[in-house]
């Protein structure tokens, strides 16, 4: 990418885009275009078709989806299946057709097989069953990649699909009813700090193993590969390093310095049993993550507190 080269980052006020926008503006590239969902809806093929065809982007960063943890993909399922369908198909489709250079679409460690062998390298994607709590988002996002591999195989594009792990940081969802673990947690242990609870309830056993990376880090990943990276096949991006619920309950309970218990409500889903990421092809071309657990859970607990009270 070239410094004055027109970049589309789309969803760009989300937790993945915002930080791609922030890590690219950072590295000087400030001809961004950007359109909020109420700008544009990337559901209607019409208008991104205007859209592309009026902004002709030289690169695009696919960030916008409709995302949520285990309740959301449990209550939304048409939703997930549908929004992402649309909006990915239209993206990948026009930027084909008014010649973008080059596309990054961000899939998820959540569309591995449930039960996928682990640490998960890039060619276990469709192996086996996929985890029933989020199997509309996953189908959706597996489409995706597959329709970048087929735009790739017959037109001759350069459109690459990225694999991060469980994401969080600044600008993430903190809405219970429809966020991740980690960002849950840290709401749920705030809260309870605040109103001086005696405990905090936890969906799950606690014994599901998750790898999480902070935003900044899959950001700067995003611009290494749009650089660096012109396979047809997936890359994962994470740390390499996973940690059980419980663990990083006790760990956001100690950040958020809260003193009452945990307790852990069983009769709710833990999900995949252990998502961890093989990284190793990423680090052999030569990036791995910067932020720590500790160190990227106390930012963002941070940003939380000055961002709602």
């Amino acid at each position: 990418m070239e410094q004055n080269s027109k970049i589309y980052v789309a969803g760009h006020r989300g937790l993945v885009g915002s930080a791609i926008a922030r890590k690219l503006r950072a590295l000087g590239y400030n001809n961004l275009v950007t359109r909020t969902s109420k700008e544009l809806d990337l559901r209607l093929q019409a208008d991104v078709n205007s859209f592309f065809e009026h902004e002709r982007p030289d690169y695009v960063f696919l960030a916008a989806a409709k995302v949520g943890g285990i309740l959301a993909n449990n209550t939304y399922p048409a939703e997930f299946l549908y929004d992402n369908l649309m909006i990915q198909s239209n993206i990948i489709h026009y930027a084909y057709v008014c010649g973008v250079k080059k596309l990054l679409f961000l899939g998820s460690s959540c569309i591995y097989p449930r039960l996928s062998p682990q640490p998960m390298k890039e060619e276990y994607l469709l192996d086996g069953k996929l985890e029933p709590t989020n199997e509309p988002y996953a189908i959706a996002k597996i489409a995706g990649i597959k329709m970048c591999q087929s735009y790739n195989r017959q037109y001759g594009a350069n459109f690459i699909s990225v694999m991060p792990t469980n994401l969080y940081g600044p600008n993430d969802n903190f809405n219970l009813e429809t966020s991740h673990a980690l960002p849950a947690l840290l709401r749920k242990f705030h809260g309870a700090k605040m109103n001086k609870e005696p405990f905090v309830k936890i969906w799950g056993t606690g014994s599901a193993r998750r790898e999480f990376l902070y935003i900044d880090d899959l950001a700067d990943a995003c611009v290494f590969l749009m650089e660096n990276y012109d396979e047809d096949q997936v890359i994962n991006v994470g740390t390499g390093k996973d940690i059980s619920i419980r663990e990083l309950a006790l760990l956001i309970k100690e950040i958020a310095g809260y003193e009452g218990g945990l307790k852990f409500d069983t009769s709710k889903p833990d999900g995949t049993p252990r998502k961890l990421l093989d990284v190793s092809k990423l680090t052999d071309l030569g990036w791995e993550a910067k932020t720590g657990l500790s160190e990227g859970i106390a930012k963002t607990y941070q940003w939380y507190k000055e961002a709602v009270y």
